[in-house]
C-alpha cells in the first residue's frame, strides 16, 4: 500500500503572513482531507512535508498564541 499522497494536482498558496518577497515563505496545499502538505516556496520541486490535520491545527494555534 502506497502511503505517499498524490500531490500532482495540488494548488499551492503562500502563507498569508508572507510579505510577497522571495525568501522565507511557506506554501500550503489545501483540499487534501486529513492532511496538510507544506513546502518551501524557494524550492517548489523539493521535498514536501505532510502533516495530519490535527497536529497542524495545534501548531497554528500555538503560533498564533
Amino acid at each position: 500500500m502506497n502511503r505517499t499522497p498524490d500531490l500532482t494536482t495540488a494548488v499551492w498558496r503562500k502563507s498569508s503572513y508572507s510579505d510577497g518577497g522571495a525568501s522565507n515563505c511557506l506554501e500550503v496545499a489545501d483540499n487534501h482531507p486529513g492532511i496538510v502538505p507544506v513546502r518551501d516556496s524557494k524550492t517548489p520541486h523539493g521535498p514536501v512535508l505532510v502533516f495530519r490535520s490535527e497536529p497542524w491545527a495545534a501548531f497554528l494555534s500555538g503560533v498564533k498564541g
